[in-house]
């Protein structure tokens, strides 16, 4: 049982998966630390109220965070493209 979880684990490179996992959570969390201390703070500068996480779209009862989503929208974008500039270099590297 032990031989078949290790030929397991080497067919589908679950060990590598766990590694990525755990460095896209350390990713986004560095990310999101850029996106709200440093990018958002220059932006803050254009917009006249300056608290751009708290700001809410009001249509009657219903409140829209528009800045909480603002800035996961950023945040997305952003790692989107670390991804797919570390993916475009993979993709030159002899790297099997």
């Amino acid at each position: 049982m032990v031989d078949e979880f290790v030929q397991f684990l080497n067919k589908y490179g679950v060990v590598g998966l766990a590694i990525a996992f755990i460095m896209g959570g350390a990713v986004s969390s560095l990310v999101s630390a850029l996106v709200k201390d440093i990018i958002m703070p220059m932006i803050t500068f254009f917009i006249p109220e300056g608290e751009w996480q708290s700001a809410i779209l009001r249509l009657g009862p219903i409140q829209l965070l528009v800045g909480h989503f603002a800035g996961a929208l950023l945040d997305f974008i952003i790692i989107a493209v670390v991804v797919f500039v570390l993916m475009k270099q993979l993709k030159k590297a002899p790297i099997k």
